[in-house]
C-alpha cells in the first residue's frame, strides 16, 4: 500500500514539475496537426493544452528506449537548433560525451556520411598541422587563410567533430522545424525521440513526446529527463571494480 501510495505521489510531483516548466502548453486550434488531437486535453486562451499524462506517459517510454542505449553505449545524435533548444543541446551533448547539432544542420549528415566524414577528416588534420606548427612553412596571408577555414569549418561541425561512424539513434526538439534531420534520420531508419508540440506530424517518430517545444524551461525539464535516463544506462554498464 505505501509503495502504490508513493508512485502516486511520485507521478504526481512530475506532472507538476511539468506544469511548472511550462510543458503543457500547445499552439492554437488553428496550427493543430490532425495526428496529434488524442494528446490535447483543453484550450484555454485560445491556446490548446496538453494531456500532462499522456506527456509523461511518453516521455518514460522514451526515457527507457535511451537508458537502454545507455547500457549498450549506443551513439545518439542531439539535435535542436532553434534558439530555445540551443544552450540545453550544446550541455547535454557536452556533458554526455555525445554528438550534437545546435547551430545548422549540415545537410547529408546521415545519408552522405562518407563526405561528411572525409571533410571532419580534412578539418581534425588541419587542425593537428595549425597546433604542431607545421604551418609555419606558409606565408603569412596563406596561414591565415588556413586560419580562416579552419574557423569556418569549426563553426560547421561543432558538435559533430568526434562523429566516426553514423549515430545509431536521435533525439530532435521539433521535427518539423529540424526537417531536413528527420528526413534523413527516416531515411537511414534511425530510432527516433522527438518533443514536439501540436503543429507536428508524430508519423515516423518512434518515440514521440508531446509537449512544449519552444519554451526553454520546457526544453530544459524533458531533455534533461532524457539525458539522465542515457546516464544511468551508461552508468550500469560500466564493470565494476573488484580489484
Amino acid at each position: 500500500m505505501a509503495e502504490a501510495e508513493a508512485e502516486v505521489i511520485g507521478a504526481d510531483k512530475e506532472l507538476e514539475n511539468m506544469f511548472r516548466a511550462g510543458a503543457h502548453f500547445a499552439y492554437s486550434p488553428s496550427r493543430r496537426h490532425p495526428k496529434m488531437s488524442s494528446f490535447i486535453q483543453g484550450i484555454k486562451n485560445n491556446v490548446e493544452i496538453f494531456d500532462l499524462e499522456k506527456t509523461s506517459e511518453a516521455l518514460v517510454r522514451a526515457e527507457n528506449f535511451l537508458r537502454k542505449a545507455g547500457e549498450a553505449r549506443k551513439s545518439v545524435l542531439w539535435v535542436g537548433t532553434k534558439p530555445s533548444a540551443r544552450a540545453v543541446i550544446e550541455k547535454i551533448g557536452r556533458e554526455l560525451g555525445q554528438n550534437y547539432v545546435a547551430r545548422r544542420w549540415i545537410g547529408g549528415t546521415l545519408t552522405n556520411f562518407k563526405l561528411i566524414r572525409e571533410r571532419l577528416k580534412y578539418f581534425e588534420d588541419l587542425k593537428k598541422k595549425q597546433e604542431s606548427g607545421e604551418l609555419e612553412k606558409y606565408t603569412k596571408k596563406e596561414r591565415l587563410n588556413i586560419s580562416r577555414e579552419i574557423g569556418s569549418l569549426a563553426e560547421k561541425f561543432s558538435g559533430i567533430e568526434n562523429l566516426k561512424n553514423g549515430p545509431e539513434a536521435i533525439v530532435i526538439v521539433d521535427p518539423r522545424e529540424e526537417k531536413t534531420a528527420f528526413s534523413e534520420a527516416r531515411r537511414v531508419n534511425l530510432p527516433i525521440v522527438a518533443v514536439l508540440s501540436s503543429d507536428n506530424d508524430p508519423s515516423g517518430v518512434a518515440y514521440p513526446i508531446p509537449a512544449n517545444d519552444s519554451a526553454p524551461s520546457s526544453l530544459a525539464y524533458l531533455l534533461e529527463r532524457l539525458a539522465r535516463a542515457y546516464r544511468e544506462g551508461a552508468a550500469s554498464s560500466v564493470p565494476e571494480n573488484n580489484g
